[in-house]
């Protein structure tokens, strides 16, 4: 398989509840108006407490500054995992449980804090840019390391990791055992054409600046079936603990349970096929049991 490292530096940025008025035009603007900007990475998450916003350096020049956006102070850098070209099969488990075992538990186990962005199509494993060097000595072994550089992708070798790519040089806490929430709200998982926006923009502002409005909301071609939410964390997560997606993707894995794991400012969370909800709660339940114990 072959690890990508995206050229897109990335911030991730936090807009409370009561200041997204002050950011709906440019929010508009990267979504709709991707003519209007430079931006070539945007993702947007709402959960109860904020917005999450991830997005790239000439993106993020469009959110200003104020008392409604906090920044966490990295840069991060985006890898996905492409399985050399081959299909994955329908009855194969989907979303962050292809990658837990070969990407998201080594660099757990090196100290490697990584927040988790997943999509209809792929998997995006964000890092800190100060970690790069850990990442690619890590995972090396295991996949063909790329690069992309100026629209193309350059191999990246061992060496490579000691040239220009600094060690992180600190000591992560490893994850403790959070707790976990499951609400009732059921989610589709869905792709859209960007060419299709203009024709359905409405009710995507709809969805995305009114979504109180919604008893339940689609997160983001239609997957045919309804997922359930874990969430996890009691109290904000905060971003240099790590180990906490390996520690719900793991056993999602071990048991061939796909998973879409998305993370945001304050908490994470993992979508999972409804039919699995039960055995996904029995099993994360007994987990902390034996954690605490």
């Amino acid at each position: 398989m072959d690890l990508h490292i995206l050229d897109h530096k990335l911030r991730v940025t936090s807009i409370t509840k009561t200041g997204l008025q002050q950011y709906t035009h440019p929010l508009i603007k990267l979504i709709f108006l991707r003519n209007r900007t430079r931006c070539k990475f945007f993702s947007l998450t709402e959960t109860p407490e904020n917005y999450t916003v991830v997005l790239d350096e000439e993106g993020f020049k469009e959110l200003k500054p104020s008392e409604h956006l906090q920044v966490e102070g990295s840069t991060w850098f985006p890898l996905n995992v492409v399985s050399n070209g081959n299909a994955s099969s329908s009855s194969q488990a989907v979303g962050v449980t292809k990658i837990a075992k070969s990407v998201i538990a080594p660099l757990a186990e090196q100290h490697v804090s990584v927040f988790m962005l997943s999509t209809y199509q792929t998997d995006f494993i964000l890092v800190r840019e100060k970690d790069l060097s850990v990442v690619v000595e890590t995972l090396l072994e295991e996949f063909n390391i790329f690069r992309e550089e100026g629209g193309e992708s350059v191999p990246v070798h061992s060496q490579d990791a000691c040239n220009g790519l600094q060690r992180n040089g600190r000591e992560v806490p490893h994850a403790r055992v959070h707790p976990v929430l499951i609400p009732e709200n059921q989610f589709c998982v869905m792709s859209l054409d960007p060419d299709t926006l203009p024709a359905i923009a409405t009710t995507l502002i709809d969805v995305l600046f009114y979504s109180n409005r919604y008893e339940s909301c689609c997160f983001l071609l239609l997957s045919g079936e309804l997922w359930r939410m874990v969430r996890i964390g009691g109290q904000p997560l905060g971003f240099d603990e790590c180990g906490i997606v390996a520690q719900i993707s793991q056993p999602l894995a071990d048991s061939d349970i796909s998973a879409y794991y998305i993370s945001t400012f304050s908490f994470d969370h993992a979508l999972v096929p409804e039919e699995d909800i039960v055995s996904v709660t029995e099993m994360l339940q007994a987990q902390r049991k034996d954690m605490s114990s």
